[in-house]
């Protein structure tokens, strides 16, 4: 069992982010908090990141990487694009 709740998880995930942050602004991108849900953040990647064909690297070894090491390794990280509804995809989950 995860040992934080998704309201637990808010601020320590933002931070955790921002420490992401300027690299995908360095590149013309940046990353947008959609929502946590079961211990999975669901984010958007915006502006150069969107579509970009490294995004699943970003996500998996800049994001995911960062949220395991400040929070907890079994943390996840899920990309929702912009035609989709993230509370939706929870659900399914």
């Amino acid at each position: 069992m995860f040992p934080f709740s998704d309201e637990e998880l808010i601020i320590p995930v933002k931070m955790a982010i921002d420490k992401v942050r300027p690299m995908l602004l360095r590149d013309g991108g940046d990353i947008t908090i959609l929502g946590i849900k079961n211990a999975k953040v669901y984010v958007r990647l915006e502006g150069h990141c969107r579509g970009c064909s490294s995004s699943h690297l970003t996500l998996k070894n800049g994001i995911l990487h960062q949220l395991q090491i400040d929070i907890h390794p079994e943390i996840g990280v899920i990309e929702v694009k912009p035609q989709e509804n993230w509370q939706e995809i929870a659900q399914g989950s």
